[in-house]
């Protein structure tokens, strides 16, 4: 049903009855009808090393239980909010990049990314920023939104999970890595 008529967002639970939620969050980012789904991730594991995982493996924010209905609420509407703005928005070209908000495609040198909502975002905040150094708080305020409660390495993970996708092309070396500071989108870089 999930692939027929993909929602707009959801909620998974790593402790599922026959699969692991960790499974069908990679199934699902790797099925095309599916790839731009947000997902959050519902545990019990709160281990660092468990919040990593749910976010290298395509989820877009991590709860750990317990939690109250109005932080999921919450961070429901800061993932479906952070999704919604950047359809209206015209094409971003930077660097031999090009990014269309309305169907959320990014390619480079012709040949289309696959991307994340998360990495999506954070892309198109680097792109239309250009040469500016963002600290990690700052990408997490602009792109994750002021009702993250995550940690601020989340970032890390995602920049990673970028210049992953951006490597086929030779892209990935536009994102930099200022020491101490935070990233940057530098088409100097190239």
């Amino acid at each position: 049903m999930v692939f027929e008529a993909p929602p707009d967002l959801v909620l998974i639970d790593w402790m599922l009855p026959g699969i692991s939620g960790i499974e069908l969050a990679r199934i699902l980012r790797s099925d095309a009808s599916t790839r731009d789904v947000s997902i959050i991730m519902l545990t019990a594991r709160d281990e660092e090393r468990d919040k990593i995982t749910g976010l290298e493996t395509g989820a877009d924010d991590y709860m750990t239980k317990p939690f109250s209905p109005r932080e999921l609420l919450a961070r429901i509407t800061a993932v479906l909010r952070r999704r919604v703005p950047l359809a209206n928005e015209g094409v971003v070209e930077v660097g031999g990049l090009s990014l269309q908000p309305s169907t959320q495609r990014v390619t480079a040198a012709g040949v289309q990314l696959a991307l994340g909502p998360t990495e999506y975002r954070l892309l198109h905040f680097l792109m239309t920023h250009v040469d500016r150094v963002h600290s990690r708080t700052q990408l997490l305020n602009h792109v994750w939104g002021d009702n993250f409660f995550g940690d601020e390495r989340t970032v890390d993970v995602h920049i990673r999970r970028l210049r992953a996708a951006m490597e086929e092309g030779g892209h990935d070396s536009l994102i930099q890595t200022v020491r101490g500071s935070g990233y940057s989108l530098s088409i100097t870089a190239r």
